[in-house]
């Protein structure tokens, strides 16, 4: 934004219930859950899952919904130059849903890969879902809640989030995400593409434009890895140019030398709007913004779903400029090698009106 159908219950239900804590054999872990179903108007950010292991995260994402380009002239023109990476909100454009699968009974559904190390044993997964509601037509939120999965070579599955569920009207919009524990599927099914469909987004143009997507994240034990801190945290709030997000990790030990990444999923943020930003600060020195080729440092929320290295995973459609959508992560090696004991990250967005929903950390861990 610049300022200027029923769901089918197929087979099984993943994540109906609230979370248990996991307990990986020999090693602690942690994940915390809240009821289901209810709402709220911004959730704070919580840790929802730590454990210290040899391994790391991946993530599977993708946007649920892109520029039409069954129009003519201009528009047609300019939504393919998006598509292909240009500088554009979705603000600009008349939005429509995503939808490559062959169900006629699904209107929105796009793909990701979870590309997991050979051996590695999934420790604990989390899908996280939203948008906005309010575009050329108003969606009903009472579906925010449930969306539709399929593994790899498998068939749907509803979702229902097993936790409590941010949605709040601001800035012209009505924003929502909502998640759920699939740990067993992910663990089950392993590496390839999973499908996504039926994410509650309205479709249209508006000022405040059409946006959301979805990101599914999967932390893993690999013992031919270093040894590894991995933090998910999550919650719901505006970013405004009067509202940050602070996430503080403390009493995390990382010697010299260390390596690690940081995930992050927002909604809303343009492409070639600069002001927003996330840093890292190790409690040593000041904070340091982070970036890389693919996010400058003053416009990280640019509407990317990207990783780094010269060969992410796969995704279907894999739309350079996702108009609203942000799944990134990001190689803060350079930061984190002078050792520390602590990671304080701050989201701020000083021009667009965005929503931080989700980051996630490894960073290795002392011997």
């Amino acid at each position: 934004m610049r300022h200027n159908s029923g769901f089918l219950l197929r087979r099984v239900i993943v994540g109906c219930c609230a979370l248990a804590p996991l307990l990986t054999p020999g090693t602690p872990a942690t994940a915390t859950s809240t009821a289901p179903s209810e709402e709220a108007a911004s959730l704070p950010f919580g840790q929802r899952y730590s454990v210290v292991q040899h391994g790391g995260f991946v993530r599977a994402a993708n946007s649920s919904i892109t520029c039409r380009t069954a129009t003519s002239g201009a528009d047609s023109a300019s939504c393919l130059d998006a598509r292909g990476g240009g500088t554009a909100a979705n603000g600009d454009f008349d939005m429509f849903y995503i939808d490559l699968d062959s169900d006629p009974n699904t209107y929105n559904s796009s793909r990701g890969e979870v590309r997991l190390p050979t051996g590695a044993r999934v420790t604990y997964a989390r899908l996280y879902w939203g948008g906005n509601l309010r575009v050329g037509e108003q969606k009903p939120p009472e579906s925010n809640e449930r969306v539709l999965i399929a593994e790899p070579g498998g068939a749907y599955k509803e979702v229902l989030a097993d936790t409590m569920v941010g949605h709040r009207v601001a800035r012209g919009a009505d924003a929502y995400q909502a998640s759920a524990d699939v740990t067993e599927l992910v663990r089950s099914s392993g590496s390839g593409l999973y499908t996504v469909a039926q994410v509650n987004v309205a479709m249209g143009r508006s000022a405040a434009g059409a946006w959301g997507g979805w990101t599914l994240v999967v932390a893993y034990e690999d013992e031919s890895e270093p040894r590894r801190h991995l933090a998910l945290w999550d919650g719901f709030d505006t970013l405004t140019a009067d509202r940050d997000q602070v996430v503080q990790l403390p009493h995390m030990e990382f010697p010299k030398g260390a390596g690690g990444r940081v995930g992050l999923v927002a909604y809303n943020g343009d492409r070639g709007t600069p002001g927003d930003t996330l840093t890292v600060s190790t409690g040593h020195g000041q904070p340091v913004p982070l970036g890389d080729a693919a996010n400058p440092r003053d416009d990280i929320l640019n509407s990317t779903i990207s990783e780094p290295g010269p060969a992410g995973s796969h995704r279907s459609p894999a739309h350079a400029n996702t108009l609203g959508y942000d799944s990134d992560v990001l190689d803060m090696s350079e930061q984190v090698q002078g050792g520390g004991d602590r990671l304080v990250f701050r989201m701020a967005s000083e021009r667009d009106a965005a929503w931080a929903g989700v980051l996630f950390v490894a960073v290795d861990a002392r011997p």
